[in-house]
């Protein structure tokens, strides 16, 4: 695993530790293998509309993890350019 990639991961890590209410997707397989009622429909909905309201989340995470990282990187630049 390349260095970025470790750093990465380590700023998705501290910012999901920082999450107060940090969801994992519901994995209800019971709604997949029903025969769809209109109820289980309905269920089935809120299960998809919850779950994509998480991934939205995680990729806000991911994506203020790339924004850190490179911020980080561009400060590393600017300071060993002043130090040259």
């Amino acid at each position: 695993m390349s260095e970025r990639r470790k750093r990465l991961h380590e700023l998705l890590l501290a910012l999901i530790n920082k999450e107060d209410d940090f969801e994992l997707i519901e994995d209800d397989t019971t709604e997949f293998t029903n025969n769809y009622y209109e109820k289980d429909t309905a269920s089935l909905s809120r299960v998809i509309s919850k779950n994509r309201k998480i991934i939205r989340k995680y990729q806000s995470l991911v994506k203020s993890a790339i924004t850190l990282d490179a911020l980080m990187d561009s400060e590393n630049d600017e300071n060993q350019q002043i130090q040259k």
